[in-house]
């Protein structure tokens, strides 16, 4: 029988990688009957993401049954209306990020270390106290959302509701949303660009030292953000600043608990942590599907892609493709000496803008939580069902602080 991939099947979402095997040997250019194509392997998935090929679903000629109503009802009701970076081409995207980019540099990220570092301890001393304790709940989301919050400049009034509506916006990225639920994520998104407007204009009036002031202020040649481009970035660097992480901080914590003999490497030579990181979002990526739009023929293998389509590249499976990491693909191994050439964080114009905070987050919170809990045991897991932007929801552990 010919293979289908069946994201649906039972247990996908708590372990996807058979499929992906699958995926590779089977289909590595699969025409999904929905009406999509999915790429699985590694050196296919790098190519379209440096490649010229759209982000933006005007390109469609048509509408696969992947896809939510979101495109079908036009930009107006798309996530962020269709203006951040995510869904720009050049030269909208370049303008955008050049002036994004001047509010999120490397220097900023590095001022936050020791505030990072800060929230990591208190965390780990509460978990240390409480000796069980949710590793998600007390550490991997707690620390992106509070980073991002500050980095931004965001009012703490604010983040009980804005951390309810971006848990329901990032649904938009998972398939076949219920009607049900394409209506309560575009609800979620109208709120979203309506409260995130309001905090634009309340920091017009109350400028501090932190991005949002900065993308106020940002300019580039005489070009500055209009109100609705600086509401749509504002909004994608709030989610995509902590919704991600979440992932890559827990599933990095589990891939820990789960190689034991990894962890103590980790504490043996805490040197390896920045690598440790660059396997850990191999082995587990906290985004599994980037999509585009084909403008023109994409050949893949004795297959090509048309133009007009919808195309997922599936991250999760090429980060695991043993054509390129060799037979131990599906082991963590945190000395893998080329694990810095994962696709996690794309490449080319859409390289992720925050891929050097989300990495510092996670090398601290990894290392210092395994150099802290050299016994830790791992209780249970529950992951967060999704497709896409896929991670525990629970990790739960037993913890004593070492001697």
């Amino acid at each position: 029988m010919t293979f289908v991939f069946d994201p649906f099947a039972p247990g996908f979402t708590d372990d996807p990688y058979p499929q992906y095997a699958r995926l590779r040997e089977s289909a590595p250019a699969h025409e999904h009957p929905l009406g999509f194509w999915i790429l699985s392997k590694y050196d296919d998935v790098a190519r379209l993401q440096r490649s010229a090929q759209s982000v933006d679903e005007r390109y469609l000629t048509t509408l696969p049954a992947w896809k939510s109503d979101s495109a079908e009802l036009g930009k107006r009701n798309r996530m962020m209306g269709g203006l951040s970076m995510l869904d720009q081409d050049p030269p909208d995207h370049t303008r955008l990020r050049r002036l994004v980019s001047k509010a999120f540099t490397r220097k900023a990220v590095e001022a936050l270390e020791p505030r990072v570092r800060s929230i990591v301890d208190s965390a780990l001393d509460r978990i240390g106290a409480a000796g069980t304790a949710d590793v998600v709940a007390e550490l991997a989301f707690p620390l992106p959302f509070t980073v991002i919050s500050e980095l931004l400049g965001i009012p703490v009034l604010e983040h009980t509701r804005l951390r309810e509506l971006t848990s329901v916006l990032v649904l938009g990225l998972e398939p076949l949303a219920e009607p049900e639920l394409q209506a309560g994520i575009r609800a979620a998104n109208s709120e979203l660009l309506a409260m995130v407007g309001e905090l634009t204009r309340w920091k017009r009036d109350h400028p501090g030292d932190d991005v949002l002031t900065a993308l106020i202020a940002a300019e580039h040649d005489g070009d500055v953000l209009s109100e609705e481009e600086l509401v749509a970035q504002v909004m994608l660097l709030y989610i995509a600043g902590h919704e991600t992480t979440v992932n890559l901080v827990a599933g990095g914590i589990l891939g820990m608990l789960r190689y034991p003999g990894q962890a103590r490497l980790l504490r043996e030579d805490p040197g390896l942590a920045a690598n440790a990181v660059e396997e850990l979002v191999r082995y587990d990526s906290p985004v599994h599907l980037m999509r585009r739009v084909t403008v023109e023929p994409f050949p893949v293998g004795d297959k090509e892609v048309p133009a007009g389509v919808f195309v997922l590249a599936c991250l999760g499976a090429a980060n695991r493709d043993p054509g390129h990491w060799g037979e131990d693909a599906d082991e963590l191994r945190i000395d893998r000496r080329d694990a810095h050439q994962n696709l996690s964080f794309g490449a080319g114009i859409h390289h992720c803008l925050g891929a050097a905070l989300a990495r510092m987050e996670a090398r601290i919170a990894v290392e210092r939580f395994v150099r802290r809990f050299p016994d830790a045991e791992l209780e249970s897991v529950r992951f967060n069902g999704r497709v896409n932007v896929r991670g525990p929801a629970e990790v739960k552990v037993r913890a004593r602080a070492g001697a």
